[in-house]
């Protein structure tokens, strides 16, 4: 057992039963004295095998007062991950959207101003708050012009998470990530966790599809190295304090350029072809997905001494291996 500041704390993870809060608490599971997931569904992923974590479970709405109350009253740590993060249902309905994302953000953060503590949150933002930028790799530097109204939110949330700080009720930092995939369970948004859909359709013997000629920029980063960001974040709270970071791999590949990957890595394994075919794009297609972006890493590679470990082939086997493990034992 590594030693750590979170050796023997409290963690509270919101959205624990999702995709990230599922990564994040395999790696917490290691450290952490104790951790809590907390969501609104009794249905929840098996808890990590090997733990040395005391787990517990707690069902609420992070937009209730009384729930997160409830939930950050014992605990050092928060990992706030719970959210909407359909681009598309944020449009359809802004309200919601703003009750679910940045509303909830604000229960959370006077919940913890009540305690008196001054807890530390790590925020789960989204590197689309910078918008379509113009070139990259993109740093910390650039004005932020959100073109949706799920960025808006996020970066709503952000400032009212650095405005806590500023006051002293809280420490905290926030993380934006890219496009990150990797085992875990599957995104209810069809939007979401797209490298993850192509490799299981791939191995499904489906054609993977993708819209035009591919050709946007992603920066895609394997959800154990997010998770390891997130327990650095939250051990150099103090040096990061009031912070936000772009996350990703630090490097980038075409849409089509991963595709293939998966097609050529998954074809290897089934011993046939996987076809990919290229269909027009919806008229419903988000300008956020036209866009362009890699992260430049340096800042949080200084300010967290973290690094990506995994690359895109690697990832893209791990995750292979991990679903048809999921497929056996089905």
């Amino acid at each position: 057992m590594r030693m750590s500041q979170l050796t023997g704390a409290s963690c509270l993870i919101t959205g624990g039963a999702g995709y990230i809060g599922a990564g994040l608490l395999r790696e917490l599971a290691q450290v952490a004295g104790r951790v809590r997931r907390f969501g609104r569904s009794e249905c929840r992923p098996p808890l990590p095998k090997g733990q040395r974590a005391a787990l517990e479970d707690m069902v609420g709405d992070v937009g209730n007062r009384a729930d997160i109350g409830r939930a950050i009253a014992d605990v050092d740590y928060i990992f706030h991950l719970a959210a909407q993060t359909s681009v598309y249902v944020a449009e359809a309905d802004p309200l919601r959207d703003q009750e679910v994302n940045l509303r909830s953000m604000l229960q959370l953060l006077e919940a913890c101003r009540a305690s008196g503590r001054c807890q530390t949150v790590i925020f789960s933002s989204t590197s689309t708050v910078v918008g379509l930028p113009q070139c990259w790799p993109v740093d910390e530097s650039p004005r932020e012009a959100p073109i949706t109204t799920y960025d808006v939110h996020k970066l709503m949330a952000e400032q009212y998470l650095e405005y806590y700080v500023r006051r002293g009720f809280i420490r905290g930092t926030s993380l934006r990530l890219s496009n990150v995939y990797g085992p875990g369970p599957r995104s209810s948004k069809p939007e979401r966790g797209v490298l993850n859909t192509m490799i299981r359709r791939a191995l499904a013997g489906e054609p993977l599809k993708i819209f035009g000629h591919g050709d946007f920029v992603r920066d895609y980063v394997y959800v154990g190295d997010v998770a390891r960001a997130f327990t650095s974040a939250a051990e150099r709270s103090e040096a990061v304090n009031g912070q936000h970071f772009l996350l990703g791999s630090g490097k980038g590949f075409t849409l089509r350029a991963a595709v293939e990957r998966v097609a050529e890595i998954v074809g290897a394994e089934l011993g046939k072809p996987v076809l990919v075919e290229h269909v027009e794009p919806p008229a419903t297609l988000s300008a956020i997905e036209t866009r362009n972006f890699v992260a430049d890493i340096g800042a949080v590679r200084k300010a967290l001494g973290w690094e990506p470990r995994v690359s895109l082939d690697e990832g893209i086997r791990l995750t292979m291996a991990a679903t048809l493990l999921e497929h056996e034992s089905a």
